[in-house]
């Protein structure tokens, strides 16, 4: 059976920062925005991006509980996920 992967997280800021950026700049589709819990129990925000047309692997964006989490933003690094398109 092939595998594939379901999304990536990328910690951000601000939900409504994020979807703006990343739907009106850069033209991904929202695929999700719903609540969910945190690890503590607490409402958090499930918002799953990915670029136009695509829905194999979607883009978690998870906002930052504390300060520590919040370290990486604007400065994340990991595998490299080229996105490109035709046009």
């Amino acid at each position: 059976m092939p595998q594939t992967v379901a999304y990536v997280t990328m910690v951000v800021r601000d939900y409504h920062e994020a979807i703006a950026y990343f739907t009106q700049m850069l033209a991904f589709d929202l695929i999700e925005d719903s609540l969910s819990k945190d690890r503590a129990g607490r409402d958090k925000g499930w918002v799953l991006i990915a670029p136009q047309g695509w829905r194999d692997t979607k883009v978690l964006l998870a906002k930052a509980s504390n300060q520590e989490e919040a370290t990486p933003i604007g400065n994340q690094t990991g595998p490299c996920i080229p996105v490109s398109s035709d046009g």
